[in-house]
Formats: structure tokens, sequence, C-alpha cells
């Protein structure tokens, strides 16, 4: 039985975008870097039906693939240039990654599970991101041998202000991040000041698994 046009995956990521432009994602790069990446191919098999819904799913090591208006969100608050160099703490599935991709020269990405990242590594090699640098590591460390960096995202929830990371930001960087302990979290918006300090925005709750220190032990 042929497929309906209308609900192919290329047609579901067009709506979901659309609804992510009525709900405030407004950059155009930002829009085309979401409507360019396939969400289906970083989402688990057993959630393919859900892959365009606006929702955060689970995926392996106790962890999500973020919701697309909170993926939107925070890239549009990067305000990411086509020269940046961007570092992400915590690739996962690597769709936030893709993303920033589309919209960064180079974007550095640390993953503290090796399952996460060798299948994030994969995908990235499938839809042929050649800007993408993966470590494997302690993200709340950051990267400071490639520091610093124009912009920093921040995919997991730090239980405070974090400066070892805004510490490789440049003069003028911003660093998006969800800061709080609890299950909802506040996210924040650091913009330097080109002095050594930054101006601090809150742009709403949002929910985020823990940034935890290390490196993790798999089985």
């Amino acid at each position: 039985m042929a497929q309906d046009p209308d609900d192919s995956p290329e047609t579901r990521l067009a709506r979901l975008v659309l609804a992510l432009r009525s709900q405030g994602v407004s950059d155009a790069k930002v829009l085309q870097a979401l409507e360019a990446t396939p969400r289906q191919m970083f989402t688990p098999d057993l959630f393919q039906e859900r892959a365009f819904e606006d929702s955060a799913l689970p995926i392996a090591c106790g962890q999500t693939i973020s919701q697309p208006f909170i993926v939107g969100l925070m890239t549009q608050a990067l305000k990411i240039e086509p020269r940046a160099r961007v570092l992400e703490i915590g690739t996962g599935s690597g769709y936030q990654t893709a993303i920033l991709s589309r919209l960064a020269r180079l974007v550095y990405t640390v993953e503290r599970y090796r399952t996460l990242l060798a299948e994030a590594e994969s995908r990235f090699k499938a839809l042929g991101l050649t800007n993408v640098i993966t470590r494997f590591g302690d993200g709340g460390l950051g990267w400071p041998e490639q520091a610093p960096f124009d912009r920093i995202m921040v995919t997991a929830a730090a239980p405070n202000e974090p400066t070892a990371l805004l510490a490789q930001l440049k003069p003028n960087g911003i660093l998006v991040a969800p800061v709080g302990r609890g299950p909802v979290q506040i996210l924040r918006r650091y913009c330097g000041d080109g002095k050594g300090g930054f101006v601090v925005e809150d742009l709403g709750e949002v929910r985020f698994v823990p940034l935890l220190d290390g490196v993790a032990r798999e089985l």
C-alpha cells in the first residue's frame, strides 16, 4: 500500500517546524536547520511514531532527545554566526549537535556516555556532517584545550552557575544553559559584556536531566 504523501516523514517534519514557528521560534536560519535535520534518525525505533511530536523522548543510558521547541529556543538564543566555534555539553543522540553544525563553522561536543557518543558519531557520518568534533569526557569541565568559544550550549541542568564553562567563553560570547537542582530549572542566557562580566537573562522554565560529574561507567 502506497504511503500517503501528506504523512511522509518530510511532510511531518515540515508541519513540526511550522508549529515551532507559531510558538516563537522565529529565526529563519534556525528553522531551516530544524527542517534539514531528520529527527527520526535520532529517535529510537520504539518511538519512531513519535519522532515528529513536539515532546522529549527517551534514548539510551537514561537520557532524552530534547523537545523540538526547546531545541529551537536554545539554538535561537545562542545567536550563532556562520564563523562561530560552538561548544556543546552533552551530545546525547546528536540531534541538537546536528542542528548546531548547520549554523556554525565548527561544533565541539562532549559526551560522558561512550554508547551515546558512538551512536551519534554514526549519525553524523551518515548525514555527511564534517564540522563536528567529538570528545568522550566530563562535560562540566568543558574543552579547555580548544577554548575560548564563541558560543556554548549546555544540554543538561547545571546545579549552579556554570563558572568553569563561562571561563571558556570569549569576552563577547554567549552561553545558554538550564540551571537548577530540582525537576524544573531556569533556562539562562549569559551574554559576555566584553569586560569579563555577563548580562544574565532568564528565558523560562525547562526540564532537563542533570549535568553529572565525571564519565559514565557502562556495563
